[in-house]
């Protein structure tokens, strides 16, 4: 009988331990950072791509079934577009994962913030050109979902507790569950505080751009922001 050659194919680093990453932890500054940019996306895709997610796919998939039950103001193809992106985004996420396998960690990071840097450019690129309406506005959001799509799943990887940059659920939940008030010891209480101090500042300004018709500039801020914390990144 032949034993068959085990597989050589390299694999992801395993998470890195979320208790040894420090809140003034490079990494940990770098998720801050873009936590505030998902703050401005997630008001440039509701507010200003017809009440669209791009990041929480949660919510794509009940404003889908919002769609279907006749209710105004929500679209099944736009929702679609970017439950595919953001799937061919975290598949792609995974890919850059598994070649980056036995390199150091901000190489890996490094090739995602680039990657979310020209798409977020290429999105502000096509509303400059043609706003974001018709067709357009489903570019627009392929593109944002797959830029989220490859950052959740990078951050998925990197197994940080209450720092997703997208997702405040959890985080919200371990505020109030792990309290003092709910008897426990309340662990990264700052962390948690300040990863909804940043999504906030981020979505604020980012509102206030899409509502008065500046969705270009919201996104060219949300390129400058990524880009900046790619620059500030050291570890």
């Amino acid at each position: 009988m032949t034993t068959p050659a085990p597989d050589s194919r390299p694999v992801p680093p395993p998470p890195v331990p979320g208790p040894k990453i420090h809140d003034r932890h490079p990494l940990a500054l770098a998720l801050f950072g873009l936590t505030l940019v998902s703050g401005l996306i997630d008001a440039v895709s509701y507010l200003g791509l017809g009440h669209v997610f791009t990041a929480n796919m949660t919510g794509n998939v009940v404003v889908i079934a919002f769609a279907l039950a006749g209710a105004p103001g929500f679209s099944v193809t736009g929702s679609l577009t970017s439950l595919a992106a953001f799937l061919l985004g975290a598949l792609l996420a995974g890919r850059i994962a598994t070649r980056h396998a036995g390199t150091r960690r901000p190489a890996q990071l490094r090739t995602v913030f680039v990657l979310e840097v020209a798409l977020y450019g290429a999105a502000a690129a096509i509303v400059f050109a043609r706003s974001a309406d018709g067709p357009a506005q489903y570019a627009v959001i392929a593109l944002l979902a797959l830029a989220m799509g490859i950052r959740n799943g990078t951050v998925r990887g990197l197994g940080v507790p209450d720092l997703t940059t997208t997702v405040l659920t959890l985080t919200l939940t371990g505020l109030a569950a792990d309290s003092r008030l709910a008897g426990g010891t309340a662990p990264r209480r700052r962390r948690k505080v300040l990863s909804v101090a940043t999504m906030l500042a981020g979505a604020a300004p980012g509102a206030v751009l899409v509502l008065h018709g500046q969705t270009a500039w919201a996104l060219v801020a949300s390129a400058v922001l990524a880009g900046g914390t790619l620059l500030l990144y050291r570890e």
